[in-house]
């Protein structure tokens, strides 16, 4: 009887601990934190083309410990920050998320309107209104950030930062615990009454430190012996600009303390830009207390000063280079910090960007490849053009993102015909040596145009804020703004071939040559979050990252 009484009670036992078990892995697992990484304007080949002077904690950590993805591409034009970040975030296009550009031409006044500009709202933390006048209003679709948001009941705590307002607005959604950037008046980071009405104490705090001035107080010279840096051109190339008060576009920049006092923008084209963006990130995990409960937190990261470095310099400056080395070094320093404050393997970071760039039309000029200057004084001769053949001034509104938009009210009111009218000018577009194809936005479904482009033209065409017509040049034409330095906006895979890592909880190890596009960034971390997709989503998991 004794022994049946001790089989029974060692039944109950093993059962009572197997529904123990099963109650323990039946409860939802995520990370702590979810950080996104956009570093702006890096093209894929960065990755390699500075590896052997990387150290093993910055990009050589996440290519070792993570899973990159090799053939990621844009899939839309024009390829921009604003449209990149939010078609990261919303996994999402132009077409759907409303973001056609930086900034677009709104049809109603004729006017530039900036992404992310909000007349409604006042700036917060400081008095410059054209700084702090901004928030999400233009954006259509949700983003994983606020997907994270509803999934929690808005436990989950969001939070944006850049040197740029859209690059920090647009990734954090509609609903974020706060979006911050850097306003060049003051050098404090900043944000408008959208969010708050007051700056969180620890951004205070943040701000008091004067970090901007003790990160240029000794100018920017190499990382290296100059001599070291033989993946780029010589350091005095004449396609390169000049940063404040320099004479040459050479090292050290020495000044660069008094140009930073002077105008403090001067920050955002050196590596410092970069530090200081990293350190407010850290200050928002200590400010906010990301990562440290069971609620899954969001910190979106954008990481600019590439990307003035890069319209600067262009892309084989040794500024540049020295730019990602120092970046390799803020990336290590940085992932130490969450190892230590989120916990090693309890965070999921990926690495992205919004954009690339290319290379500078006197840098190919020199080595004897195609290039040139693409658009000089387009709008006027094309005004002048349909002046000529209609009888009618100023039918072109404006030349924004490589699209004409036509003043279809005066058209209209002329009693022209605007199919007419645009059939004309896309003809005489096609006659241009610079044109690779031009096409009417409307028509574009049946364009003889080849893919990818038809469908990345497509994927951009937002009917409300978009242009009339698509121009799309040869490859390696810049526009006449970039005679120095470079620029983006283009289909070609120096502008859409972007960098693609995750690293950490839920990541495997590894690396892929199978083709993806940006849009596939969002559903993958739903996926991996369980929660639901961005909602204009177009992209798809990536499974072989997560194994599910």
């Amino acid at each position: 009887m004794l022994k049946k009484v001790q089989i029974f009670g060692f039944a109950v036992l093993m059962a009572f601990s197997v529904n123990a078990q099963k109650s323990r892995t039946s409860s939802l697992e995520r990370p702590k934190l979810v950080v996104g990484l956009v570093v702006d304007q890096m093209r894929w080949d960065y990755l390699y083309r500075y590896y052997d002077k990387y150290g093993n904690d910055g990009f050589k950590r996440l290519l070792n410990q993570g899973y990159s993805l090799n053939n990621v591409h844009i899939n839309y034009i024009p390829t921009v920050t604003a449209i990149g970040h939010t078609s990261i975030y919303t996994g999402s296009v132009p077409a759907i998320h409303g973001i056609a550009g930086n900034d677009w031409t709104d049809r109603t006044t004729g006017k530039n309107r900036y992404c992310t500009t909000d007349d409604s709202v006042k700036p917060v933390g400081t008095t410059n209104g054209k700084v702090g006048s901004h928030s999400p209003k233009n954006l259509w679709s949700t983003t994983i950030t606020d997907e994270l948001r509803l999934a929690t009941n808005f436990q989950a705590k969001v939070v944006g930062v850049s040197l740029k307002d859209r690059a920090s607005i647009l990734p954090a959604g509609h609903n974020p615990t706060g979006a911050y950037w850097f306003d060049d008046s003051t050098g404090n980071f900043v944000t408008s009454s959208y969010y708050m009405n007051d700056l969180p104490q620890w951004l205070k705090n943040f701000n008091a430190q004067n970090l901007p001035d003790q990160l240029v107080a000794n100018g920017w010279n190499t990382l290296l012996p100059i001599s070291q840096y033989t993946e780029s051109s010589p350091d005095n190339s004449p396609w390169e600009g000049l940063l404040g008060s320099a004479k040459t576009p050479t090292f050290p920049y020495s000044n660069l303390a008094a140009d930073y006092q002077a105008k403090k923008d001067n920050i955002r084209y050196t590596p410092f830009g970069n530090t200081l963006t990293l350190k407010v990130a850290e200050a928002s995990i200590e400010g906010e207390g990301l990562g440290q409960d069971h609620v899954t937190d969001f910190l979106a990261v954008n990481l600019a000063s590439t990307d003035y470095a890069g319209h600067k310099f262009g892309p084989n400056s040794i500024e540049v280079e020295d730019v990602y080395l120092r970046l390799d070094q803020d990336l290590a320093d940085f992932f130490k910090y969450l190892d230590t404050k989120v916990g090693k393997n309890q965070y999921t970071v990926f690495l992205s960007a919004d954009h690339g760039g290319a290379h500078a039309v006197g840098f190919m000029e020199q080595h004897k490849m195609a290039t040139g200057i693409f658009g000089d004084n387009a709008e006027k001769n094309i005004n002048q053009m349909l002046k000529d053949q209609f009888r009618l001034d100023k039918m072109v509104m404006s030349i924004n993102n490589y699209q004409i938009y036509l003043d279809q009210k005066l058209i209209k009111d002329s009693k022209l015909n605007l199919d007419e009218v645009t059939k004309y000018v896309v003809n005489e577009m096609n006659k241009d040596q610079t044109v690779l194809f031009a096409v009417s936005l409307k028509e574009i479904g049946s364009a003889p145009i080849p893919e990818p482009i038809k469908t990345r033209i497509i994927n951009g065409y937002n009917w409300q804020r978009s242009g009339d017509i698509q121009l799309i040049s040869h490859d390696s034409m810049l526009p006449p703004y970039a005679k120095t330095g470079t620029t983006h906006s283009v289909w070609n895979s120096y502008d859409s071939h972007i960098p693609l890592i995750f690293m950490g909880w839920g990541i495997k190890s590894g690396e892929s040559n199978r083709e993806y596009n940006m849009t596939d960034i969002s559903p993958t971390i739903a996926s991996l979050l369980r929660i639901q997709f961005p909602s204009g989503n177009i992209g798809n998991p990536i499974v072989e990252v997560i194994g599910k």
